[in-house]
């Protein structure tokens, strides 16, 4: 099968009504686009819908594509298939004005047969129509977010996702390929034809061959199966992630019929509760991120660069995991995850049969639900990073009998699909305990395992083995605030702060959490698990170690400020087998939940989810260790810390013009309003916070040599430093000490006189196709490259050659500017355009800004079989040799 990019040449617009359709108004408002195409994130935000909150507060529509293609003649002996990696949403596919295929899912990869319905020798016309409504929890972006093939084959072909390929046998000597290839004959009459499976290493050199075989009856499919040795094989994994290629071609009487590429790797998967996670048989703890599906100022666009250098970052900061939120990954961050070396858990749905939002892909589950299944793992099979399938997030009904049902169903059709990976499932105990576990507390239900579950699970220390006791008068009152707190939400009592009553209502959690109602809802969903899935349910983790001995546990959601705490529960038990914090990435929609408030701040206005969301212009989540444009914050850093990857301390400094200043809201997704700088001009003499992260047992400050005194840091002091200084420019120090030694030191020098555009590409030469990007970072300097982060101003960017700004903005999570602007404000000194070439040649960037001398960067959009590899077709290069 002959597979080509189908993304040029397409318009869009919203779309119009039939009646306006018939009223002459068929060829108005059409805009040229290159897929992949967000058409959401080109809309105007507007605060007066309040319902549209969680999408980031832009509107919900209908939109269309179209595009004209011509179909040679001789087409019409060949096989012609659509293939769409993801619409969003309910995507209707016409060819020539008649409906050639549908898909409910947004995230699903679908394809569509057109053959019937194609003009041979002609030109043809391809119509897209997708709707967003408010169906989803985050921002989704609209349109045809991700890329489109066109797909042509002979009558006899490899099925499409006909190539499967597993290592059964893996040991020092060898390694067993088997390869499974389905060929599928389409023609009238029967034939015999000749498989040829080749093994290539990174180098390119053939190491295993097989050839066989096979007769295909008219109209069938036949499944050859062979099974091939690899001597002294090279093994993936995260550190060393090396790439076998499995090359398949299929031959008649000397005749190349068809031929497939599929890129592998030979990896063995177990896990257990005493040894936890092995991979390859060694033990690998999980450093994972949960991330959803946009690219911040690229909205939901799929291009394959944004993903592999979200994939780079991510690794970068010391994650090894990542796990899909709450949808299939795209097939191009996969491809970067295989590349990297970072493992994937991917997911399937937010949503089974009870809905989130008013029109969520719940209606259409229970239709879609083996579709969607076959469609992710069809899209996986092939790639080592994949290391589990998640079959749902936080679903209501788990705690019932059709939830678990449904849990089983699903788990044994993965099974069938693909028995290589492990199954989860991420189980929030608030939706399993129903609204039976907060009355539970003050009604003499079930009750909590222990009084005080929080404080003994996150430290680590051995919890009560009686499951059953009986709850303390403190707990009970505890839980008595609790439900109020609840109820008086629910009710929607006014002179309420929903806010901190949120805030105040995670001290109870823990106790809910290790209630024996807790236990029962979950039992049976658990089961049909290879890994139990536990999204803020850290409290659980020793206990269920005795409740469930053979249980195997990873955290797939958990508070980014609990790490140090979870990350000593995943050291110390060896059944718990690593952390997905929320989040890796920070996302547009979900807008605030990681704010921080203050009480000199207005007062909240009307719009978002109460308790939980921000008020427009909020745009972004707020709660990523990387932010929108893949800087890293403080976070990021204190993690990396924790995970005992870096050995240098780190300073955050809490804004001084917030000193003093009440917190009013810090949720429970929030980090300190803190950055590392130490330019605060208009500040001096003025009071200031200081942490410094370390794992070092002190850690001393000083300012210009001049010490600010020692403090203790490491885990006992949840790695962290903190300092009262006043502010005064200069170099600010930390100094990190272990029994006395030095172990490591970090600097921030203030910035000095006249503003300066520092402007950097990732790259100075990108491919000239439609998978290609270049991020050009632009930074407010001074001339010695300080950062000056409180000269925010306005940015412009003019380009001259062929590329386009697909994308410019900042981290600022409450923007009024939208991401297509040729002139964006800084955000702490930062901001991030994205250039998209349009063809080979020199791109010129020219970034202005007031006070400041134009900067120039140029990138060469080279074609494709000219440009230089990707950083990660390097690395493969180097593991070959």
């Amino acid at each position: 099968m002959i597979r080509t990019s189908f993304n040029d040449d397409w318009s869009y617009r919203r779309k119009p009504d039939t009646f306006q359709a018939l009223l002459g108004r068929a060829t108005d408002g059409w805009e040229p686009v290159r897929l992949p195409h967000d058409a959401m994130v080109c809309r105007e935000r507007s605060g007066s819908d309040p319902e549209s909150a969680h999408r980031g507060y832009f509107p919900a529509d209908g939109y269309e594509y179209r595009k004209s293609f011509p179909v040679p003649a001789e087409h019409r002996e060949r096989r012609v298939t659509l293939e769409f990696e993801g619409v969003y949403r309910q995507a209707r596919v016409y060819v020539n004005d008649d409906l050639a295929g549908q898909c409910a899912s947004g995230y699903s990869t679908f394809r569509v047969p057109v053959d019937h319905l194609l003009r041979y020798g002609a030109e043809n016309e391809v119509r897209v129509e997708a709707r967003s409504q408010d169906d989803t929890r985050w921002y989704s972006g609209g349109g045809l977010y991700r890329g489109v093939s066109l797909i042509v084959g002979g009558l006899l072909h490899v099925a499409l996702d006909g190539v499967r390929v597993t290592t059964p046998v893996i040991d020092g000597e060898l390694a067993v390929v088997a390869v499974a290839t389905d060929v599928q004959n389409q023609s009238a009459v029967t034939r015999t034809v000749e498989v040829r499976t080749e093994i290539a290493d990174a180098g390119g050199e053939i190491v295993a061959r097989d050839v066989a075989p096979v007769t295909v009856f008219p109209g069938d499919t036949a499944t050859l199966r062979q099974r091939l040795t690899v001597t002294e094989p090279r093994r993936w994994g995260v550190d060393h992630p090396y790439l076998h290629t499995c090359r398949t071609t299929v031959t008649a009487e000397g005749e190349r019929l068809d031929e497939e590429t599929t890129r592998f790797g030979i990896r063995s998967l177990t896990v257990d509760a005493r040894r936890g996670l092995r991979i390859n048989g060694e033990p690998v703890k999980l450093r994972g991120a949960c991330i959803h599906h946009d690219n911040g100022v690229l909205g939901a666009a799929t291009i394959d660069r944004a993903e592999h250098r979200r994939v780079e970052i991510l690794k970068q900061a010391g994650f090894n995991a990542i796990r899909s939120a709450h949808n299939p990954v795209s097939a191009a961050l996969l491809d970067a995850c295989d590349q990297l070396g970072m493992l994937v858990m991917d997911e399937l749905s937010d949503v089974w049969t009870r809905s989130k939002t008013a029109d969520d892909h719940a209606g259409d589950f229970a239709a879609s639900w083996e579709s969607d299944l076959r469609a992710m793992v069809a899209k996986d099979q092939n790639h080592p990073c994949v290391v589990f399938y998640s079959i749902g997030n936080e679903i209501p009904e788990i705690g019932g009998p059709v939830g678990a049902v449904f849990s089983r169903r699903l788990a044994e059709r993965v099974r069938e699909l693909d028995g290589t990976r492990l199954i989860t499932n991420g189980v929030n105990g608030m939706f399993a305990g129903g609204p039976e576990l907060l009355g539970s507390l003050t009604g003499g239900g079930a009750r909590p395992a222990e009084t005080d579950a929080g404080a003994t699970g996150a430290s680590g220390a051995e919890p009560s083995r009686a499951a059953g006791a009986e709850t303390s008068g403190a707990a009970g009152a505890a839980g008595a605030e609790a439900a109020g707190v609840a109820g008086a939400e629910a009710s929607g009592a006014e002179n309420l702060d929903v806010n901190a009553a949120m805030t105040r209502f995670r001290q109870f959690m823990p106790m809910l959490m290790t209630s024996e109602l807790v236990t029962s809802r979950t039992a049976e969903a658990m089961a049909y698990l290879d890994i139990a899935g536990y999204n803020y349910l850290d409290s659980r983790y020793e206990l269920d170690r005795t409740l469930f001995p053979n249980r195997v546990i990873v955290g797939t959601e958990t508070y980014p400020t609990d790490i140090d705490r979870n990350w000593r529960l995943v050291q110390d038990n060896s059944h718990v087998i690593g952390d997905f914090t929320w989040t890796g990435w920070d996302y547009l929609g979900e807008p605030g939940i990681g704010r921080v408030e203050y009480q000199s701040d207005p007062a909240p206005t009307a719009g978002g989810m109460p308790g939980h969301q921000g008020a427009y212009p909020w745009l972004a989540a707020w709660c990523g260790d990387i932010d929108i444009t893949g800087h890293r914050r403080p976070a990021s850093y204190y993690r990396e810390i924790v995970f005992g990857l870096r050995a240098e301390p780190y300073i955050a400094v809490h804004r001084p013009d917030r000193h003093g200043d009440q917190v009013r809201l810090a949720t429970w997704w929030s980090w300190s309003d803190s950055i590392s700088s130490w330019s605060w001009a208009g500040h001096e003499g003025r009071p200031v916070r200081i942490d410094v992260y370390s794992a070092a047992d002190e850690v001393e400050l000083l300012i210009d040599g001049r010490s600010v005194g020692r403090e203790p840091a490491g885990e006992k002091n949840r790695f962290t430093a903190a300092f009262e200084t006043v502010y005064q420019p200069g170099e600010l120090t930390a100094v990190a000490y272990i029994e006395g030694r030095e172990t490591g030191r970090t600097s921030l020098r203030s910035a000095t006189g006249d503003v300066r555009l520092d402007v950097t590409a990732d790259r100075s030469r990108i491919t000239a196709d439609d998978r290609d990007l270049a991020f050009v970072t632009v930074t407010l300097v001074d001339a010695a490259g300080n950062l000056h982060n409180t000269a925010d101003r306005p940015v412009a960017v003019e380009l001259t050659g062929p590329g386009v700004l697909q994308g410019f903005g900042s981290a600022d999570p409450r923007p009024e500017e939208n991401f297509f602007d040729r002139t964006r404000t800084t955000f702490d000194g930062r901001a991030l355009a994205v250039i998209r070439p349009t063809g080979p040649g020199v791109i010129t960037v020219t970034v202005t800004a007031d006070g400041c001398a134009p900067a120039v960067v140029r990138v060469e959009a080279a074609p494709a079989h000219q440009a230089e590899a990707a950083p990660a077709d390097a690395d493969q290069a180097e593991a070959a040799r």
